[in-house]
């Protein structure tokens, strides 16, 4: 998992000896649903690798795109599935967090929830772009996720690995992932492929609760009451603006409000889907049943990295 650009794909190619179906341009997604990959090696290992669309993505709203990750965790949770570990990749060529990434690496807290921290694994990608005169920022960027942004799960136990586009890199991480998941359960007692349930597998499973009563659902549904906020400010400014710009820049003007319009109309769309109705709001305080695993508190704020005082 991870926000669109991040790698996430590539991670995934290095892994199968598979060549990219495409690259992205810039930061336009190549994956809009979800892909399974199946490794099978010597010795009857059999490895099923799993790529998600990030939010963001370039065709679907992120509504969309949390039901279509949500969806299929749900199915693997029903038919007896769990996951040995989940990646989440990041690029530490950007020099900033932004809106973007802050919203991605949060709802990916909404989702896997404390008790599957112990089996995530943050991996920095494009290291292999590292200039010789950058080595030390960006090393200093990877120690700031570490003490920061990623400081809540790394407390859980999740662990921060470096991608060097290899394949022996990208191996290496998951072998690491798979060894600290069978010590994990020789500890416990139970298989080591026994796995752990997200949070927001728990929560529509076992609780029986819909997406938009999820943890994840309900952040993003108050991220689009911010962006809604937002939208609206943005609109008032442009309107302003009209009133006091000369008859060639109204022509942009104009263009720039249908655009806010449409996309402020989408939010309220998607919020509309994502309200959670008064009855349901009742039963679940009343009576409904509890996850054994919490969500991840994050509380992100977009920002310039290297800045970050740690």
């Amino acid at each position: 998992m991870g926000p669109t650009g991040s790698g996430k794909s590539n991670f995934i190619n290095k892994l199968t000896s598979s060549r990219e179906e495409s690259r992205a341009n810039g930061l336009k997604s190549c994956t809009q649903d979800i892909r399974e990959f199946i490794v099978n090696l010597d010795g009857g290992k059999r490895y099923v690798f799993v790529d998600t669309p990030g939010f963001d993505d370039t065709y679907k709203s992120d509504r969309e795109i949390l039901r279509t990750i949500a969806d299929w965790l749900e199915e693997k949770y029903r038919g007896h599935i769990k996951l040995t570990g989940v990646i989440y990749t990041h690029r530490i060529s950007d020099n900033r967090m932004s809106g973007s990434v802050c919203k991605n690496l949060d709802l990916f807290g909404q989702l896997c929830g404390d008790d599957a921290a112990q089996c995530v694994r943050l991996v920095t990608t494009m290291w292999d772009n590292q200039k010789p005169e950058n080595t030390q920022i960006w090393q200093k960027r990877a120690s700031q996720l570490e003490q920061n942004f990623w400081k809540p799960l790394i407390s859980l136990g999740a662990r921060h690995e470096r991608f060097n586009n290899t394949q022996k890199s990208a191996w290496n991480i998951v072998n690491g992932l798979v060894q600290a998941r069978t010590s994990l359960a020789q500890g416990q007692s139970v298989s080591a492929s026994a796995g752990n349930a997200l949070l927001i597998q728990e929560e529509m499973v076992v609780a029986q609760k819909e997406l938009n009563e999820t943890s994840a659902g309900k952040a993003l549904y108050s991220r689009f009451r911010r962006v809604l906020v937002e939208q609206k400010g943005m609109l008032k400014d442009l309107a302003d603006a009209l009133a006091e710009k000369d008859p060639n820049a109204r022509e942009q003007l104009r263009a720039e409000r249908k655009k806010a319009e449409a996309e402020m109309q989408k939010i309220v769309e998607d919020m509309e889907r994502m309200k959670i109705p008064l009855g349901r709001r009742i039963a679940s305080f009343f009576g409904g049943k509890k996850t054994r695993s919490r969500k991840v508190e994050l509380n992100l704020t977009p920002g310039e990295l290297d800045n970050v005082v740690t």
